[in-house]
C-alpha cells in the first residue's frame, strides 16, 4: 500500500474541495463528516486539516484538539434520533492496523446491540503472558518514549 502525500490524498482532496461532504463540524483545526462507507448509520470521522499520516505524526495539541471533538461528536450522536446503544472511537494507524487512507482520521462508531460489526479474536488472543514478559515489554516501550508526558 502507497501511503499517500499531500499531492496523492483522498482526504487532503476532500478537505481542498474537490468531493463533497456531509459536514457536521468544522473549524481552524479539523473538519468532522460523515464517512461515505457507515459501518452504521451515524458513523462519522474527524480529519486533521493539515495532512499527518500516522498518529504519532501529530503534533500533541492537534491530537488532543481532534479528540475533544469526536468526544463532542459521540455525545451529539447519542442525543440525536440515532439509533445507538453504544460508540466506538477508532484509529486505525498503519497497513497491519486497517488503515486504508494515510492521512490520520478518528472514526466514531454508533454501535447497536446485534449489528454484526467488531474485532474478531481466536484462542491466540488474551492469554495472560507471564510478569517478566510483560515487565520486558513495558521496558522496551518505555525506553523509547521520545517525550515527557505531562
Amino acid at each position: 500500500m502507497v501511503k499517500e502525500t499531500v499531492k496523492n490524498c483522498a482526504f487532503c482532496e476532500i478537505l481542498d474541495g474537490v468531493y463533497p461532504i456531509s459536514e457536521i463540524y468544522s473549524d481552524e483545526v479539523c473538519v468532522g463528516l460523515m464517512t461515505i462507507e457507515p459501518v452504521n448509520r451515524g458513523h462519522a470521522m474527524i480529519i486533521p486539516r493539515q495532512h499527518f499520516p500516522y498518529l504519532s505524526d501529530l503534533p500533541p495539541d492537534i491530537a488532543g484538539h481532534i479528540f475533544k471533538v469526536g468526544q463532542k461528536v459521540a455525545a451529539a450522536i447519542r442525543a440525536s434520533d440515532i439509533k445507538c446503544d453504544g460508540i466506538n472511537v477508532f484509529v486505525a494507524d498503519g497497513e497491519a492496523a486497517m488503515q486504508e487512507v494515510f492521512h490520520f482520521h478518528l472514526h466514531i462508531y454508533p454501535r447497536v446491540a446485534g449489528d454484526g460489526f467488531g474485532f474478531k479474536y481466536d484462542n491466540r488472543h488474551f492469554q495472560t503472558p507471564p510478569r517478566e514478559e510483560l515487565d520486558r515489554v513495558a521496558r522496551s516501550i518505555r525506553d523509547k518514549m521520545p517525550f515527557e508526558i505531562k
